[in-house]
């Protein structure tokens, strides 16, 4: 039996639009993609997200021409804050803040 060789350069793209059928799978992705800490990934992340919706009606609801939301929202953009959180409104989404862990000998919740 001989080895089939498969080149890394042949394989197809993986797309993840058709796997965020459901707002958990959006809130999943989004905290995968947001522990990575690369805001280019997440303007990806969030494009991908949009075409899974779609990119005319996210764009409408956001206030942004469908052109703009392309541009910003391309893997490796840096897109200002405000159209993220226009994107992520217009997604259904929000981005919070979560605290990573306690102050050393703080557990009851106040602050030092």
């Amino acid at each position: 039996m001989s080895k089939r060789h498969i080149k890394v350069d042949d394989l197809p793209e993986f797309d993840p639009a058709p796997y965020l059928d459901s707002e958990e799978a959006v809130a999943a992705y989004l905290t995968d993609i947001l522990n990575a800490n690369d805001a280019g990934l997440l303007a990806a992340a969030l494009g991908d997200i949009a075409r899974a919706r779609g990119m005319t009606d996210i764009a409408k609801t956001a206030g942004i021409t469908r052109e703009a939301l392309y541009k910003a929202l391309r893997p490796g953009s840096e897109p200002r804050f405000d159209t993220v959180n226009r994107v992520c409104a217009a997604l259904g989404v929000r981005l919070v803040v979560q605290a990573v862990h306690a102050p050393a000998g703080k557990t009851d919740g106040q602050r030092p």
